[in-house]
């Protein structure tokens, strides 16, 4: 962790955390030391991005291989009408930049593959994971899962959100435990078919970077273990409880040792071993 002295300027931009025992100064060093890597700067990724800048995260990576389009400004905050075409990891940071120079950006304009997944992980503390389709969200899960990698998972369709941390620990759960495959491709419209409420994402996004502050400066209880189900519609959350399965096929016994066993496609289901398949 990094020395809790913080400069005049820090002191004031930073006074309502500093202020809180909870955080205090060294906790507000600990953000400032902290790599964060926001995986999609869409809908979630904006308020993630948002919240973890101002709240003085030392270095953001945004990895998103888009460019923004105007039906994306109903949602995505961090862009402006002025971006439409240019990359969304260059409004984002442009953002970032105007917010809050403490923030170092670190831009990574592609498309996280099992090619480069590891190498990305390895740069940073924890992951927020934007991303809007289950190939990304599947490999992201057994990516941070096998290397010990805390990582905050969000979802949106339409008026429902969901969002929980999985912490890595030994005897936490995965993302695969309650879903150990995607659904079946074409059984859940996306948001440009289904359409989403353009609010939706900002509540969970920020829920999400609520819990990497919180795991970052070590306090309060994560969602870990829970599934926090909002329905916007309603105004309702409701919690689910999530177990670690001993049998999944990333975090149980037996389970895969890279991502490279898995094909990230269709229902991105891992394949039994041959032994177990005879």
């Amino acid at each position: 962790m990094a020395s809790p002295s913080l400069d005049a300027t820090q002191l004031d931009r930073y006074s309502r955390h500093v202020i809180m025992e909870e955080v205090g100064p060294a906790g507000q060093a600990a953000l400032l030391d902290s790599r964060v890597l926001v995986v999609g700067a869409g809908g979630l990724g904006s308020p993630a991005i948002q919240y973890l800048a101002a709240a003085g995260v030392g270095e953001l990576g945004i990895a998103d291989d888009d460019t923004v389009e105007r039906s994306n400004l109903q949602r995505q905050t961090v862009h402006r009408d002025a971006d439409v075409g240019r990359p969304k990891v260059e409004s984002a940071a442009a953002f970032v930049a105007r917010l809050n120079p403490d923030v170092e950006v670190r831009r990574h304009e592609l498309r996280v593959g099992p090619e480069n997944v590891a190498s990305l992980l390895a740069d940073y503390d924890l992951v927020v994971d934007g991303s809007d389709n289950f190939r990304t969200r599947y490999l992201l899960n057994d990516a941070c899962t096998l290397a010990g990698v805390p990582f905050s998972h969000g979802a949106v369709h339409r008026f429902e959100g969901q969002v929980t941390t999985f912490s890595g620990g030994a005897d936490g759960p995965c993302y695969r435990c309650p879903f150990p495959e995607a659904p079946p491709p074409g059984t859940i419209e996306d948001c440009a078919t289904a359409g989403v409420l353009g609010v939706l994402p900002g509540t969970v996004g920020a829920i999400q970077a609520t819990e990497a502050i919180k795991h970052l400066v070590g306090v309060g209880d994560s969602l870990d273990g829970r599934l926090l189900v909002y329905d916007a519609l309603g105004t309702r959350f409701e919690e689910v409880p999530v177990r670690r399965d001993p049998d999944c096929p990333v975090c149980g016994e037996g389970g895969i040792d890279s991502v490279a066993e898995v094909e990230y496609a269709d229902t991105c289901a891992v394949a039994a071993p041959a032994d177990a398949a005879d």
